[in-house]
């Protein structure tokens, strides 16, 4: 039997080499590997002596050879192909163990050059692996290095099944097409939308179910050229219970909210909306503001926070049940206190940071198929809104009605937020009509709406809405405009003393 060593992930392959040489496996190798597993004492062929050429061109071409080629690709049941192999002198070559150039880890380092990134294009490599998973069969392929006590299992009982190779050849072709997608990711510039797109996923884990007990479920992480651990999938979990499904897409909403944020800011979010939101420079009174927009929807839910959790904030939130706390980070002595309670996933994050304006595209499954868009952002115009009332909104109302306009774009449309003193008062979100959501808003919101001010996602179509608010004690509006009924809208507010302004951008979440 004879194999090709040549890999660039070496984890495991100097003990993998001598198990399989102790089986009497003949190794071939190129130049890295070959000299690792030289030096750990093994006596390894050179695959020039397979070739009869060198390797040349600084390492570019060493495998790409007829001799290597055909010792792989060469079908064992033809006897034409075994004719050919002995006219040429090529021995059959029965297994490839392979893995290639880091690709997307040399592209996400900082200052990177494009002749850096070329050269870490692997090209023999996915040669191999392809000819050799084409021939699955009669040859093993073997990319990760997971599998290397499965492999010497089975060949130590003497026959490996097909079952196994067919496993090992999906990997392959599986590694290499996520090798080609994030090439391909990385050299594609200006066009967002390509005609044809793919998308690299490497699973992290099983999970317990999905959104019902009866689903299966698992998460996989985006590989995206050029971009390491982009989202939330970089998650770091301190104690409690592994993260559901359910759990993510919460936390996924909870960091996003807090993030648009650059002051102090909590967010407690209940199935993907946020219930509670306020930012003020004294995180336990932002926490306690953030509370009081819904103490009762708060209870079991997820608190965010886009700063570090000190003591005095800890020990606020740990008077309540929550199932996830997120921050920036812990004190030593606010983990030790909220690490009392078994069940309370403790998370933290590294900054979101911003992506580039134009540069996010998110997908959304549909049957058959995705929806692809640009990330929904805040466009630098929609913070210099225009009024449309005759009453211009005091600085506190400003302040107030950029707080709810930032937070309504978290809430499922149609989306109504209340707010006052910087803190979500109440919210209406997922229905169908934007006035029901604005009566669950006020009903929320109870009192404390005197005084409060509206933020809605898109226009407001009838001056109804206008007129609930006012009736609710609201004093200033912010919302989309561009209703053909606009002028009815701002007649009532006018009506009554209301200040509005028009954005002009609207963030429908669906």
């Amino acid at each position: 039997m004879r194999a090709i060593l040549s890999v660039s992930n070496k984890a495991g392959i100097v003990d993998f080499a001598k198990q399989l040489q102790d089986l009497e496996v003949e190794i071939f190798s190129t130049g890295g590997t070959r000299k690792s597993l030289t030096e750990a004492g093994l006596k390894i062929r050179s695959i020039s002596d397979i070739t009869g050429f060198p390797e040349i061109l600084d390492g570019r071409v060493k495998t790409l050879h007829p001799a290597v080629h055909g010792g792989i690709l060469a079908r064992r049941d033809l006897l034409k192909h075994q004719m050919e192999l002995k006219k040429h002198k090529i021995g059959i070559i029965d297994m490839v163990v392979v893995n290639l150039y880091p690709f997307v880890e040399t592209v996400a380092k900082p200052g990177v050059t494009l002749e850096n990134a070329l050269e870490n294009i692997d090209i023999g490599g996915p040669t191999m692996i392809r000819a050799a998973a084409k021939n699955f069969p009669e040859v093993l392929v073997v990319v990760d290095p997971a599998d290397y006590d499965a492999v010497i299992e089975k060949l130590k009982g003497g026959k490996v099944d097909q079952a196994f190779r067919r496993k090992l050849a999906q990997k392959a072709f599986q590694h290499v097409a996520l090798y080609d997608t994030a090439i391909s990711q990385y050299l594609l510039e200006g066009e967002v939308f390509p005609e044809n797109l793919t998308i690299a996923l490497e699973k992290a884990y099983n999970l317990r179910y999905g959104e019902n007990p009866h689903q299966s479920a698992a998460l996989y992480f985006e590989k995206v050229a050029g971009r390491k651990g982009w989202g939330i999938t970089r998650v770091k979990q301190h104690r409690g219970p592994e993260l559901s499904f359910n759990n993510f897409l919460d936390i996924e909403s909870a960091w996003n909210a807090v993030s648009d944020f650059e002051e102090p800011t909590v967010a407690i979010i209940k199935h993907t909306n946020p219930c509670g939101l306020s930012s003020h420079c004294n995180l336990p009174e932002a926490y306690r503001r953030a509370l009081s927009g819904d103490p009762v929807a708060a209870f079991g839910g997820i608190v965010a926070v886009n700063r570090l959790i000190e003591i005095d904030l800890a020990t606020e939130i740990d008077k309540t049940h929550y199932d996830v706390i997120m921050s920036a980070g812990y004190s030593d002595e606010s983990l030790k206190l909220l690490e009392r309670k078994k069940n309370l996933r403790l998370l933290s994050m590294p900054a979101q940071g911003k992506a580039p304006k134009g540069k996010m595209v998110e997908f959304r499954p549909i049957t058959g198929g995705f929806l692809a868009q640009l990330k929904d952002f805040y466009t630098d115009d929609e913070f210099k809104p225009k009024v449309v009332t005759r009453r211009q909104p005091t600085q506190k109302e400003w302040d107030d009605l950029f707080f709810a306009w930032k937070v309504v774009k978290h809430i499922k449309s149609n989306a109504i937020t209340l707010a006052k003193d910087c803190i979500l008062l109440g919210m209406g979100a997922g229905q169908p009509s934007r006035l029901v959501s604005a009566q669950l808003a006020l009903e929320r919101a109870g009192d404390r709406s005197k005084g409060s001010v509206l933020g809605s996602d898109a226009f407001i179509p009838f001056p109804d809405t206008v007129e609930l608010a006012a009736k609710g004690g609201v004093t200033a509006i912010i919302q989309v405009g561009g209703s053909i009924r606009d002028k009815e809208t701002i007649e009532a507010a006018d009506k009554y003393n209301m200040a509005m302004a028009f954005t002009g951008v609207r963030h429908f979440k669906h």
